[in-house]
């Protein structure tokens, strides 16, 4: 069995998850999904709007709705660091909210036509999914 990953996903505020795990999968600009595990090679990566899941070494998955930042991929032994402006874990999450947000997106994406109010739109959608994905709600 590989050695432990160490695993940091840090906001400005707080350090929101810290621990070892066997896998990582996130997203990327331009990349889609990619999964890190012991051993990766060095990265470094734009995230978009995502559900990032951490596997951890006890079994368990952390889910954790990441919005946008940086991702790198460092050491021996291999340490992920996730650094976002936003992020919540799973738990953390307001469900309702975030269909309400979704919907609200989704309206203004069938109703507007100025373009730096459709980029909001899309941006917040893109938030909400990842909020749901991560929370476990499936529509």
């Amino acid at each position: 069995m590989a050695d432990p990953i160490i695993v940091e996903v840090v906001s400005p505020e707080k350090v929101l998850y810290s621990g070892e795990a066997d896998m990582v999968i996130t997203r990327t600009a331009g990349g889609g999904e990619i999964a890190f595990q012991a051993g990766h090679s060095a990265f470094l990566g734009v995230l978009v709007e995502n559900h990032t899941r951490v596997f951890q070494t006890d079994g368990e998955v952390q889910d954790i709705a990441v919005h946008r930042g940086f991702v790198e991929v460092s050491g021996n032994p291999t340490k992920i660091s996730l650094l976002s402006d936003t992020a919540e874990l799973a738990g953390d999450i307001d469900v309702d909210r975030a269909k309400e947000a979704l919907e609200r997106h989704q309206q203004t994406l069938r109703d507007e036509t100025v373009d730096s109010a459709i980029a909001d739109a899309v941006a917040g959608k893109a938030r909400a999914q990842a909020r749901l994905t991560a929370s476990g709600f499936t529509a």
